[in-house]
């Protein structure tokens, strides 16, 4: 089943679920044994208050029947199995799949909004699907961050597949746009590899880069806090020398939650810094070593220097590290965050993207930008401002919390 038949089937085109068996069968079956009861009370079982009644006293047996309404009261036998089912609790993994997939329904609720609102805003006001329409739906995709590769790619899918579809309803056409968009992204992302890996000895080591003020070195605490408290020990080191303030704030990240920091003065070589960092967590047993940079990308040949000279540094004390090149790209920033990735790619062989601010953005399409026209896997999100808003990258809960409203507004 491909992602957008899972999507159409997760939210049945919005129509409304269906009731149980098991409360079609109330409505419409108990009438008939009540009717019974009624014209037999004889036969119908004391509920057991009126048992304790008939211990205390003695009651005369035309007195119980004269009052039938109280035989009619008494609770119905429920099989054990049925209280089980209905009182057992989730398992586990199920509860923790739902909390997340509302996780991403939050955190994609402005981009969902968006989105959809410039989808429906399209849909509005077409009357028929001419050519006029597809240069419409092009700057509308444009517009909302999927990429002009992706939006031209939609929109020449759509034009034959809406024909062979004979999509004329407004509805039918959102769903072949939405289908085209998904099934797109889905066949982008076949080999792609959204997981963090780790060393299978010694210290991992993950390096972040990214340019000043897309949340860089909040990433990096909120990272550091989610392995220590999994009972890892984590070490940070404090590689961007350049800019002020930047030592101080991932220090204070260090007491915040609770992990060591190395570091030097400002204006020191950022490879000296590296260099005694990952001498300590060979040399103190660490799990996990997390690099902040400069990011000064407008001085590409200097920070293609820095990076390379971090990164030999790095190879040389442990020949797999670093484990993750991290790029950290600003979501609200939208296209410019495209162009940020393809720099950085230039620059040093990234392995992933974090996506920070997804929450605080109408922008959330440039996921599906950044997938198939730079081919980088997301490998974790920014879905709020808590500290366990750092999520992993989900493709499917980022498609359902992106497209929902649109497959649900049937």
């Amino acid at each position: 089943m491909g992602l957008f038949d899972k999507l159409k089937r997760a939210f049945g085109g919005g129509q409304a679920e269906a009731k149980p068996e098991s409360e079609e069968k109330v409505v419409t079956e108990n009438p008939a044994p009540q009717a019974e009861v009624e014209s037999t009370p004889a036969a119908v079982e004391p509920a057991p208050e009126e048992k304790t009644k008939a211990g205390q006293a003695e009651v005369n047996q035309e007195s119980v029947e004269s009052e039938p309404e109280v035989e009619v009261a008494a609770p119905t036998p429920v099989q054990p199995a049925e209280v089980e089912e209905k009182v057992a609790p989730k398992p586990a993994q199920e509860v923790a799949a739902n909390e997340e997939t509302k996780r991403y329904e939050r955190g994609l609720a402005k981009s969902r909004k968006g989105f959809g609102a410039k989808i429906n805003a399209l849909l509005a006001n077409f009357r028929s699907v001419d050519e006029d329409f597809f240069e419409e739906l092009e700057e509308t995709l444009i517009e909302a961050d999927v990429g002009f590769e992706t939006a031209m790619k939609i929109s020449d899918q759509l034009r034959d597949e809406v024909k062979f579809q004979n999509a004329k309803k407004k509805a039918d056409v959102s769903d072949v746009i939405v289908e085209k968009l998904v099934d797109l992204y889905e066949a982008e992302g076949k080999n792609e590899d959204n997981q963090l890996h780790f060393a299978t000895q010694g210290p991992t080591v993950f390096l972040f880069v990214g340019v000043n003020g897309v949340g860089k070195t909040t990433t990096i605490g909120k990272l550091a806090h989610r392995y220590q408290a999994a009972g890892k020990k984590v070490l940070m080191a404090a590689a961007d020398t350049f800019r002020a303030g930047a030592i101080e704030q991932l220090v204070e990240w260090g007491k915040r939650v609770d992990v060591e920091v190395v570091r030097k003065p400002e204006k020191s070589d950022p490879a000296a810094v590296v260099f005694e960092a990952v001498k300590k967590a060979k040399e103190e047993d660490y799990d996990l070593l997390l690099v902040d940079t400069a990011g000064r990308l407008q001085n590409k040949v200097n920070l293609m220097n820095e990076l390379e000279k971090i990164q030999r540094v790095i190879t040389r004390e442990l020949p797999d590290a670093p484990h993750e090149v991290l790029l950290a790209l600003d979501a609200t920033t939208g296209q410019n965050a495209l162009t940020q990735a393809k720099q950085f790619g230039e620059v040093t062989k990234v392995s992933g993207i974090v996506l920070t601010k997804l929450d605080g953005t109408a922008r959330g399409g440039i996921v599906l930008a950044i997938r198939n026209e730079l081919h980088l896997p997301v490998k974790l999100v920014g879905l709020g401002e808590q500290m366990d808003d750092l999520r992993d990258f989900n493709p499917e809960e980022f498609v359902y919390g992106l497209f929902k409203d649109l497959i649900a507004q049937r």
